[in-house]
């Protein structure tokens, strides 16, 4: 599943699944413009990249501002000449029982998780058009498909994803172009690691698999996706769950 001569942009890229995925893709040969707000953790990323001779550049960017998307966006094609694969994968928590929930709130997890999205597609859509190709692919989650209490604003954000997933892959599927979600269930990252042990053994319990996830396990998802293998395979939402939700 080469991935040589891709070029690819992720958010969200600085750690977890973000960073994950772009290493991924480095390994499969693509060139990976890497967008996230911590500037220095980038430059660590693509320094670590470049030493096991990789090809990424460091592109600090809030995916909240609309304007530095669209700057963002138009950087990376002009260095790298094109945006073949993007991976909107950036993503915040603000938990709280929606009776309590501050509108700012839910404003922000919407706006990040999901209008940055709709904003990075727009702005890379064009370019993939032209050429012919591409990957669009979202990064959800199991509580955008099942809920969670106390994640209004987050389940709603990712369930939205994988409605914007549908209308795109409808949009662009006659110019060769794919757009997918992949929806991680517990994934070990540093947003699950600051859950008490107590609810983190509670949720393997469910998981068929008796594990946690890693991060990797979302990225070879994704670099599948990402992949002329997957070439046929558009509209769909990838689980990646241990069985936690099934069907």
């Amino acid at each position: 599943m080469s991935l040589s001569g891709r070029v690819a942009l992720v958010t969200g890229a600085s750690q977890g699944i973000g960073k994950a995925c772009v290493l991924k893709l480095a390994e499969r040969g693509a060139t990976v413009a890497v967008v996230a707000r911590n500037e220095e953790k980038l430059k660590e990323l693509v320094s670590h990249i470049s030493g096991t001779g990789g090809k990424s550049a460091a592109f600090p960017m809030d995916v909240a501002d609309e304007e530095q998307i669209k700057n963002t966006c138009k950087t990376v094609i002009a260095e790298f000449g094109k945006i073949d694969i993007l991976v909107n994968n950036a993503g915040i928590t603000r938990d709280q029982l929606v009776m309590r929930m501050k509108r700012a709130d839910w404003d922000a997890v919407i706006n990040t998780n999901l209008t940055s999205a709709y904003l990075c597609t727009q702005q890379v859509i064009s370019a993939m058009l032209r050429q012919r190709w591409g990957r669009i692919i979202n990064i959800t989650s199991i509580f955008g498909q099942i809920g969670q209490t106390g994640q209004a604003n987050y389940a709603s954000s990712k369930a939205g994803l994988i409605g914007l997933t549908m209308a795109i892959a409808r949009e662009v599927a006659s110019r060769n172009i794919t757009c997918n979600a992949v929806a991680p269930g517990f994934i070990e990252t540093a947003m699950t690691a600051a859950l008490p042990e107590n609810l983190k053994q509670e949720a393997v319990k469910l998981i068929p698999l008796g594990r946690v996830g890693a991060p990797e396990d979302v990225a070879n998802a994704v670099a599948f996706l990402a992949s002329e293998e997957a070439s046929y395979i558009t509209g769909h939402v990838l689980n990646v769950n241990g069985g936690m939700l099934m069907g």
